[in-house]
């Protein structure tokens, strides 16, 4: 009888590597069911309020936050129990403006011959866990083949935030979306579509009709919220930032299509003139916008319109001369609009937006931290949690999670941060999250625990 090579007793410590190893991974894999988690004895920001709730007990059961109180739990409550003493109890980190796959790879690499769906789930998926991993357990992806990820990631497959998807862009002939190469003909003359479409990027869309059919292509997969480009980009290679992209008919469609599934529309656009267009067309929020002016922010506060911006960088080594050289004036404008939006009270939401650079995404929190030059920490914290939450309630019955976000409240979901300190204090602690953020937990789930 063969002895078995496994048993010898150099080898046991591997088996026992192997087999704790093997089980974690198939407990990920099934799924297991939350069980009850008690945080206890922690300071909490609710997302709302800037006195934080000292000394408080937080019971998770399920996905769901069940009780809070100053009153210690009984032992016999069978949770795992989390000593907080001192530390800070927080929502999870959301991002409205992310573009999951175009995040995840370099322009080279989506524009490879060799490119397919294999490669863009590998290094999407990635990414997504370094994303949840630096305590974004949301995010709103304004563009991209994203569909595919978040079904993964909702079922356990792999781990990341919450994905409330738009689909591909919506975008007309030359327009921000139009991604074609240059010897990509016209589907409307030459009737074969582009690489980025047949991908899921985006729909070339002219007339009132293929806006529809956009739109409607959007819904039928799962989108909750449509994004149309309403003007020139950065990072776009046909058209100029000043440009007005989508008549008022064509936008007017898409508002339409959206508004009929209890959903909006929201645009990227940076001129008064493109956002004005829109906002007659009826959208509920702009992305962007570092060109505005004071007499179409006033516009957008009367019709209760969302300004979903950034804080883009100039420039970086990745960065080509021609992105680089058309960012400039929207450089230039994001230092005005940010202060005159706060001093109108317009409803003011943030992301990131970054684009084709992986290696940026380590610094999506260090992204949160440039809002301090017109923000308090109490308004840097509200915005990128309650505030952030608001927005993504717009899709209604179209938003892919059933309970509340952004807040830290009875019967919310159990989206949570514990820090150690206090980010109203200092809100630099954003930015540290290797050290700093001991607990992250989305959906009752926790996926870091330092304690």
């Amino acid at each position: 009888m063969k002895k078995n090579r496994w048993l010898k007793p150099n080898r046991l410590p591997i088996l026992c590597i192997v087999l704790v190893n093997f089980a974690c991974i198939n407990l990920f894999a099934q799924n297991a069911q939350p069980v009850q988690v008690l945080f206890e004895n922690v300071n909490v920001f609710d997302g709302q309020n800037e006195a934080l709730l000292l000394e408080q007990n937080v019971l998770v059961d399920g996905n769901k936050i069940v009780a809070i109180s100053s009153e210690p739990f009984s032992d016999t409550v069978e949770a795992l129990r989390i000593a907080g003493k001192g530390k800070t109890l927080m929502p999870g980190l959301i991002d409205v403006h992310v573009h999951m796959i175009f995040t995840s790879m370099t322009m080279s690499e989506l524009m490879s011959p060799d490119l397919n769906r294999e490669t863009i789930s590998k290094k999407a998926s990635i990414q997504s866990e370094r994303m949840l991993m630096r305590g974004f357990t949301a995010v709103r992806d304004v563009g991209g083949p994203s569909f595919s990820l978040k079904l993964a990631i909702d079922k356990g497959q792999v781990i990341g935030p919450r994905i409330w998807p738009s689909g591909a862009t919506i975008s007309q002939t030359a327009g921000h979306g139009d991604m074609r190469a240059p010897d990509e003909k016209s589907r409307r003359f030459f009737g074969k579509p582009s690489r980025a479409e047949v991908f899921g990027a985006t729909f070339i869309a002219d007339g009132r009709d293929e806006v529809l059919t956009a739109t409607r292509e959007n819904l039928r997969y799962g989108a909750s919220q449509i994004k149309l480009m309403a003007g020139g980009g950065t990072s776009s290679a046909y058209d100029p930032v000043d440009v007005t992209q989508y008549t008022l008919d064509e936008m007017k469609a898409a508002v339409e299509a959206a508004e009929d599934w209890g959903t909006y529309v929201t645009v990227h656009a940076y001129t008064p003139r493109a956002i004005r267009r829109a906002i007659e067309a009826g959208v509920k929020c702009i992305e962007h916008g570092q060109l505005l002016d004071e007499a179409t922010l006033r516009l957008m506060k009367s019709k209760n319109i969302w300004l979903s911006s950034q804080i883009l960088a100039a420039d970086s080594e990745a960065m080509d001369p021609m992105r680089r050289e058309k960012r400039k004036p929207v450089i230039e404008g994001q230092k005005k609009v940010w202060p005159l939006a706060k001093k109108l009270n317009i409803k003011m939401a943030w992301g990131t937006d970054f684009l084709f650079e992986p290696e940026l995404n380590e610094e999506q929190n260090e992204y949160i931290l440039k809002l301090k030059e017109w923000f308090t920490p109490f308004e840097i914290l509200k915005m990128i949690t309650y505030d952030n939450a608001q927005l993504l309630a717009l899709s209604g019955n179209r938003s892919p999670y059933i309970g509340k976000i952004g807040v830290i409240e009875t019967g919310a979901l159990a989206d949570l941060i514990l820090i150690d300190g206090n980010p109203l204090k200092n809100i630099d602690l954003i930015a540290e999250t290797d050290e700093k953020f001991l607990v992250i937990m989305k959906d009752g789930i926790i996926y870091k625990n330092k304690l």
